[in-house]
């Protein structure tokens, strides 16, 4: 029997559960689907294309080792496993099931011919319910109800043997999709990451010396104490089961642990509310009155509003395709409340510019900040950027990412302006704090 493997976000050998299904009935064809029609808006951002290419390289030599390899074909998914089906006479698909609205779209449509299996999550979704069968709204009721199916079984071993068909259909080039940017190559701080397998086990095991303080030290911008985990995550290149094992600990190991539950809860999020990354999950926000200011939203975007940490943040998103997890928050909260601008803005350019950009995580991080999510934070409690500057000493941060300051010692790092040694190069604020925070908080009572 021969089947094809779908693979999506799960580009592993280990702990992937459909190829081990696949591997057990006989003949295997791995299958990625380059489909950009399908998400709509929501097609993979630049900086996530970049991720791609290097994992689905690093991927198809992986196969290769066991003796199999990676068939790309671009274009509608459904359709082309159709297709694929025709040419080889496959007799099924086994795949990791997604939740992104999509991709429920695409697995319904493909109906009896698809086997799926649960291997993204630390426990199976649907299973996660509260007392009357629905999904949960809060995650700190979330996070208590999947304590009782914790910790995860183990991770499953890679298949000894993937054995391969007696012809293998045709294959586009991964060069040919054109996923590296050229013309210009904005890529090249991207230099320290490594995509791949390999290097997400590497990681995690890396990170499970100092798991311990953790919890401390993911706060610390110039320490960099978060695991950097989430694009291998976010690709699939490591299971959260797996990564909850190799990472190891006790008690101390609690607070990574729940980052991990909050990917199966935004899961949830998006399974129950596929729109939540347009739509606000609390429909009173419909009537605020968001600002228009493309110069100030450009502003922000290049790193250029005079808050040194909001400046650090994303410039160091733009050049390596991620930002540290408290300065997301930082930048995050002050598009929205110094700059009252609509939080969908800066969804749409994370989104562009993260190689970890995940449509829950996304979509449900960005309304926990402004406000208006199911579960969030009050839109009145606003953040002091200039305050978690100094409280989370992030000077060193701010010199690495901020040139212009690299020459400022001691406090006057977190305010340049306030301490009057802010160079000509570097912007004044592009609004004071008690002004933005004043007009925020004007704003909010129009839909209270």
């Amino acid at each position: 029997m021969t089947n094809l493997l779908w693979l999506r976000q799960d580009l592993r050998l280990h702990d992937q559960p459909a190829l081990v299904a696949a591997a057990h009935e006989g003949a295997v064809i791995p299958v990625y689907i380059l489909d950009d029609d399908a998400p709509g808006q929501w097609r993979m951002g630049g900086a996530q294309r970049w991720w791609l290419h290097h994992a689905l390289d690093t991927f198809g030599k992986a196969l290769a080792d066991k003796g199999s390899r990676l068939i790309l074909r671009r274009g509608d998914a459904v359709a082309e496993l159709g297709k694929l089906l025709d040419e080889t006479g496959a007799e099924r698909i086994h795949a990791i099931h997604h939740y992104e609205a999509w991709w429920v779209k695409a697995e319904q449509q493909l109906g009896d011919r698809l086997c799926l299996y649960d291997g993204n999550h630390l426990a199976r979704i649907e299973d996660v319910t509260t007392g009357s069968g629905g999904l949960f709204k809060i995650y700190s009721s979330f996070w208590k109800a999947l304590s009782q199916r914790l910790p995860p079984s183990e991770a499953l071993a890679m298949p000894r043997k993937i054995a391969a068909p007696d012809a293998w259909p045709k294959s586009e080039k991964l060069a040919d999709w054109k996923l590296l940017p050229t013309d210009p190559d904005w890529s090249t701080g991207f230099a320290d990451w490594i995509p791949g397998e390999d290097a997400a086990r590497a990681a995690v095991k890396r990170f499970a010396a100092h798991v311990e303080a953790y919890d401390e030290a993911r706060n610390l911008p110039s320490v960099e104490g978060s695991s950097r985990l989430s694009p291998h995550l976010h690709f699939g290149e490591i299971s959260p089961r797996d990564a909850w094992h190799l990472a190891g600990g006790g008690a101390e190991a609690i607070t990574f642990r729940k980052e991990l539950a909050w990917r199966d809860f935004t899961s949830g999020v998006i399974l129950e509310r596929p729109d939540y990354g347009r739509a606000n999950g609390r429909p009173k926000f419909d009537d605020m009155p968001w600002r228009s200011s493309p110069a100030d939203l450009r502003a922000w975007q290049r790193g250029r509003t005079g808050y040194p940490i909001v400046d650090a943040g994303m410039r160091q998103l733009w050049a390596t395709g991620w930002m540290h997890n408290r300065v997301r928050m930082i930048t995050a909260s002050f598009l929205i409340k110094h700059l009252l601008i609509d939080w969908r803005e800066g969804e749409r350019w994370f989104w562009d510019t993260l190689v970890d950009a995940d449509y829950g995580n996304n979509a449900v991080n960005w309304q926990w900040v402004a406000g208006t999510g199911i579960d969030s934070n009050m839109f009145g409690r606003i953040m002091a950027p200039l305050v978690q500057s100094e409280k989370f000493d992030a000077g060193d941060y701010i010199r690495q990412w901020v040139p212009e300051l690299a020459q400022i010692r001691g406090p006057a790092i977190h305010d340049p302006d306030e301490y009057g040694c802010r160079p000509k190069d570097y912007p004044a604020k592009i609004i004071g704090h008690r002004e933005a925070r004043e007009r925020a908080l004007s704003a909010v009572k129009q839909v209270q």
